[in-house]
């Protein structure tokens, strides 16, 4: 089996200007080219209009290709036949969950993706069961959406994927809306999808705690990639980061404070657990 989930390739894309205003078209994605591999968790960072959003969109074909080409599992996003099958094995979480909640009823809103997918009856009722129990919401299952948290609703948007099983997980800012325990609760689930399903998860945030859990991090700068390489191999480059606008773990950015004060401690401490080691160590010599 081919390892690569996802094979960016020299991707150009841009939005065309408005009918008659004479701006030239303006690049949002240029000649930016990832292979993601099968079961990987990666962190996508970027500030505002970085390009960030609109790469997540190409993986699933809710935008296409100006130029060079996106495969995912093998199946190239701009054959127009093999776009419901790509939907269905890489399924997107969206910022806002009030966009993807449909139904007036929990369970209904989570069944609503299989059942567009004809999956039978039986095995919708199957999947939706387990999807609500993964995120916490089964207890919630007869409950109106519209009465939830921004926290649970966001859970429901991610059950609702969840029931198209579908083989990699697009999450583009999920937690931008909600409060730390919100944002903690996601992130759990996330590594819990990945643990007992071995899923393929994109992660387009700007927090960068949650960055830190990754595997990978690839950081993207005006519609490019800039750096891409382990949470600690790209969270030590701290001044090439906060000359783009973007900072560092906090555990990150005491160390190398404490460095800048001449105090001889790692800087690619990335957990808190870690950061406590290295600085009892130091002040225990």
């Amino acid at each position: 089996m081919d390892k690569t989930a996802i094979k960016i390739d020299d991707l150009t894309f841009f939005y065309n200007s408005a009918e008659g205003d004479g701006a030239p078209p303006q690049d949002v994605l240029d000649r930016v080219s990832l292979e993601i591999e099968r079961g990987s968790f990666v962190a996508v960072l970027g500030h505002n209009g970085s390009g960030k959003s609109t790469l997540a969109r190409h993986i699933n074909a809710l935008l296409l290709p100006k130029g060079g080409s996106v495969s995912v599992f093998g199946m190239d996003t701009k054959a127009e036949e093999l776009t419901l099958e790509i939907r269905r094995r890489v399924g997107m979480v969206f910022q806002n969950p009030d966009n993807q909640i449909v139904s007036n009823v929990v369970e209904e809103d989570v069944a609503f993706a299989p059942e567009n997918l004809g999956v039978p009856t039986d095995e919708i009722r199957s999947r939706v069961d387990e999807a609500l129990k993964m995120v916490g919401m089964y207890e919630f299952r007869t409950h109106a959406p519209h009465l939830l948290s921004g926290g649970q609703k966001q859970r429901i948007a991610i059950a609702g994927v969840l029931a198209m099983r579908p083989e990699c997980v697009v999450f583009d800012e999920p937690t931008a809306m909600l409060d730390p325990r919100g944002r903690r609760d996601v992130m759990d689930i996330i590594e819990k999808l990945r643990r007992e399903y071995g899923s393929t998860v994109i992660l387009i945030t700007h927090h960068m705690e949650e960055a830190a859990r990754a595997d990978r991090v690839v950081v993207m700068s005006d519609g490019r990639v800039v750096m891409d390489g382990t949470p600690r191999e790209v969270f030590v480059r701290v001044e090439e980061l906060d000359a783009l606008g973007l900072s560092v773990p906090g555990t990150v950015r005491l160390m190398y404070e404490l460095r800048r004060q001449g105090v001889d401690v790692p800087l690619a401490a990335l957990s808190v657990d870690e950061c406590a080691e290295a600085l009892a160590n130091h002040f225990k010599a």
